[in-house]
């Protein structure tokens, strides 16, 4: 009884030794949001490119070169970011504050030149609402991503007003650039920043792609 009650001993103490798997909620919460957006987007592509293949009278759109200025618009959100992220390791609260400023006005400037990208479909006759579908697919997947940027502003006004506000002595800017919890924050919103900036060059991708590809076939 006792060599069986010594193994049992063994076995719990060799299980307690194992290290336990943690998910932060935050974390798992960001991706599970991740994945919805992915699924959604997916879907609205696959629709589409299921009308063109089963219409052939139904053509892709040529989208503005605008749309590609957008584009880099929104890749100057990503590294401005990535140089908060820097700013916050070094504990430069000056770099920290300016880079996310830069974020939220190369995120506007994005969302204003999406603005005027929907004027010029506008004036060339391609309308949300239009006899052909197509038109109403660029729409859709262009407004679903500014709806998620639109989404995102919010929490990076928020660590905007923080770093402004707050941290304005030593032991603020300590106790902040210490915290976890805050460095955690801004590793998710810059994982959604990054994702949103891909989303949309494989938006850009897609939408090109398919017209140029309707041209060769």
């Amino acid at each position: 009884m006792n060599k069986v009650h010594d193994q049992e001993s063994e076995f719990d103490y060799e299980q307690s030794q194992k290290p336990t798997v943690f998910i932060n909620p935050s974390l798992f919460g960001l991706g599970l949001l991740l994945f919805g957006i992915v699924a959604l987007f997916l879907g609205v592509m696959l629709s589409y490119s299921y009308t063109i293949f089963t219409n052939p009278s139904v053509n892709p759109l040529q989208l503005p070169i605008i749309f590609l200025v957008n584009t880099v618009f929104l890749l100057g959100t990503s590294w401005f970011i990535k140089q908060a992220n820097v700013a916050y390791q070094d504990d430069n609260t000056e770099k920290y504050t300016k880079s996310l400023i830069y974020v939220l006005i190369s995120t506007v400037l994005f969302i204003l030149a999406q603005a005027v990208a929907w004027f010029i479909l506008q004036r060339q006759g391609i309308h949300l609402v239009a006899d052909s579908p197509m038109s109403s697919y660029i729409y859709i997947l262009a407004i679903l991503h500014v709806i998620h940027v639109l989404g995102g502003l919010p929490f990076l006004c928020f660590f905007i007003f923080v770093a402004v506000k707050r941290m304005k002595d030593p032991v603020s800017v300590f106790v902040y650039f210490s915290d976890p919890e805050k460095h955690l924050k801004l590793r998710m919103l810059t994982t959604y920043w990054h994702f949103l900036d891909v989303l949309w060059i494989v938006l850009i991708v897609f939408l090109f792609g398919m017209y140029w590809l309707a041209q060769v076939v």
